[in-house]
């Protein structure tokens, strides 16, 4: 109901008006203006005057109302009463803007602060939104480490919600260990990781320093293609194709390997990655200037100590920043996983068992039929939680890198 009534109201209500104020407006000033003027301002700057200062009233209504709607059970928003008055608002705003038009109006101005406050609009709905997510995260987290000892969690190295058992004190006992989950997410990504980043890299290299024109616009879009490919057709490959070769391979070297092991899922999930790092990293360093290449060669280096010494160095921060976006697509990566590693829990160095990642298991915990106020549920926003502030501590160790690799080359 929400919906068709806002459509019904923008439509038939705001656009017309809004297309009526900006002709209005435009009509005004060429009336007023000295036509032998040398400096005139632009017409359609007082139409589009006009249309801001329409629409502002009417916005601030219909957010209002939708807020309401959304967050105040107890209050029925009344969609026809609330569009007439923004209709009428907005028109009386027109009507204001439109006496207000003079050549004396500073209207430029007043459309660049217009501006200015709506993309600061547009960068707090961003940090609210952000903060937002936090917040629910965090409460929930809340909820659940009062079930669950928050250092049993963390250290914890049995995973195993169905066997939890109550204990004289009402307390959940530590069955909710995380360390196998963080583990198998650490491992999985680690492989990915060797295969995405130095293939990612080398082929940026390759693409921005040795490859000519003719043959990047050809190979750089095949790369790319990799990232347009669904995840699900990637799971299908890793359990269909590469896992049965990981098994063979592995009795052949007289290694035991099993279907689901956390080798299979590494490596596709690596291939996955290769073109977001393969592309930022070709985009970094064909942004380094050039005068450092010619400098270099100048002295007497070798174009491939121009890239080790000269380029690579300068264009780090923005590898690395690659490599970190590439590393949280590897984290929250869940398809692949599912289909090639499995759900088990397991606590190994051998990735050639089957491992499971936090992302799995948050899907499992609340997609499963247990109520949503139980441990077993609870237990995906604890661990949602500790995924973030680990997130948070590799973004703050990688920004600081950064800043260091910038401050010494720029």
């Amino acid at each position: 109901m929400t919906t068709s009534y806002l459509t019904q109201y923008l439509l038939m209500g705001l656009l017309p008006l809004a297309l009526f104020g900006y002709l209005i407006g435009r009509r005004k000033i060429r009336a007023q203006q000295d036509p032998a003027a040398r400096y005139k301002t632009s017409e359609n700057l007082f139409g589009w005057f006009a249309v801001v200062r329409m629409l502002v009233p009417a916005v601030i209504i219909c957010a209002g109302a939708t807020i309401l709607d959304l967050f105040v059970d107890s209050f029925e928003v009344p969609w026809p009463m609330f569009a007439a008055t923004a209709l009428l608002l907005a028109a009386g705003s027109m009507w204001l803007a439109v006496r207000a038009i003079n050549p004396r109006l500073k209207v430029r101005t007043m459309i660049e602060k217009t501006i200015i406050r709506v993309l600061l609009l547009a960068s707090l709905i961003s940090i609210m939104t952000t903060i937002g997510i936090v917040l629910s995260i965090v409460f929930e987290a809340v909820n659940f480490f009062r079930l669950v000892n928050f250092w049993d969690f963390l250290t914890g190295t049995t995973w195993n919600p169905d066997s939890a058992t109550i204990d004289e004190d009402g307390r959940t006992q530590p069955l909710f260990g995380s360390v196998p989950l963080f583990a198998g997410t650490f491992m999985i990504t680690a492989i990915a990781m060797c295969v995405a980043i130095p293939v990612g890299l080398l082929s940026a290299i390759c693409m921005s320093e040795y490859a000519s024109l003719p043959l990047r616009r050809i190979a750089k879009p095949a790369l790319e293609i990799l990232a347009g490919i669904p995840t699900v057709v990637y799971g299908f490959f890793a359990a269909i194709t590469v896992s049965p070769l990981v098994v063979d391979l592995a009795a052949k070297v007289g290694l035991d390997a099993s279907y689901t092991n956390a080798l299979s899922p590494g490596l596709v999930m690596g291939i996955m990655i290769i073109p977001l790092v393969s592309s930022l990293s070709d985009d970094v360093i064909s942004s380094v200037p050039q005068s450092l290449r010619e400098g270099s060669l100048a002295l007497g280096a070798y174009p491939s100590e121009t890239i080790k010494r000269v380029v690579l160095p300068a264009a780090l921060p923005g590898i690395i920043s690659a490599c970190l976006l590439a590393v949280s697509r590897a984290v929250g990566e869940t398809m692949i996983v599912v289909m090639a590693a499995g759900l088990q829990p397991n606590l190994t160095w051998n990735f050639l068992e089957g491992m499971t990642t936090v992302n799995v298991r948050i899907v499992d915990a609340l997609t499963g039929d247990q109520a949503f106020d139980s441990p077993e549920t609870m237990a995906a926003f604890g661990l949602g939680f500790v995924l973030l502030m680990l997130t948070l501590c590799l973004n703050i160790i990688s920004l600081t890198v950064i800043r260091k690799f910038r401050l010494r080359y720029e």
